[in-house]
């Protein structure tokens, strides 16, 4: 359905590829890695299928340890050797990714708006603490809410469901702001309006309908609420 910004009263927010840039986990992997680009996307994309396994089979470990299983795999699958202390050396990039840069302004004039803002992930409770500091929105977001806190991950709608109690918002007044394509279905599979961050203007994945707003940055976001 079209976006209707008039029923919005709370945005929740997407992490990792939403508000941090997952891409430069990359650089981490340079001085140890001959060829990082390859490793750095099978990390990222097996990590991201080992939360869809883990619901379906009921598998769940904290995403920073499916995110260790997953580099693991990576770095055998191109044949690169590294003692543990060496990966997890790599995998502490997570706790420091960089901030896109209309995230910080974005927040904050949503925020000035009176719109409350959280930050709803798969990630575990440590993660999402650093990722705050490193990004500097804390006194943006009311709090974070983690896939940890019911040991299920995106897109259940379970998730969506316990983000909306904890906010104290009905569901149907939360916009739900993402890169994956698969959290902005599973947020409105749960009720929330869906809104697909696409900074790289690449396609979207449309097997399952359209999200119910577009923006290239946060910025859309707050002209869209505000007109």
């Amino acid at each position: 359905m079209p976006f209707d910004p008039e029923r919005v009263t709370t945005v929740t927010f997407d992490s990792y590829s939403t508000i941090v840039d997952v891409e430069a986990a990359e650089r981490a992997l340079r001085e140890r890695v001959p060829d990082p680009e390859p490793v750095s996307r099978l990390w990222r994309s097996r990590s991201l299928a080992y939360t869809f396994v883990a619901n379906a089979v009921d598998a769940y470990k904290p995403f920073y340890e499916m995110n260790r299983d997953a580099l693991t795999y990576a770095l055998a699958v191109h044949d690169v050797d590294l003692t543990p202390e060496e990966r997890d050396e790599i995998l502490a990039v997570y706790h420091e990714l960089d901030v896109f840069e209309d995230v910080r302004d974005g927040m904050d004039r949503l925020h000035d708006a009176g719109y409350d803002c959280y930050v709803v992930s798969n990630g575990n409770p440590e993660m999402l603490d650093s990722m705050v500091d490193h990004a500097g929105i804390g006194g943006l977001v009311a709090d974070t809410i983690s896939a940890d806190e019911i040991q299920t991950f995106k897109p259940d709608a379970e998730l969506y469901r316990h983000a909306a109690a904890r906010t104290g918002t009905p569901i149907d007044e939360i916009a739900h702001v993402t890169a994956g394509y698969f959290d902005v279905y599973g947020a409105m599979h749960a009720g929330m309006q869906g809104v697909w961050v696409n900074r790289d203007g690449g396609p979207w994945d449309e097997f399952a309908g359209q999200p119910d707003l577009t923006i290239g940055s946060f910025h859309d976001l707050v002209e869209e609420l505000a007109d």
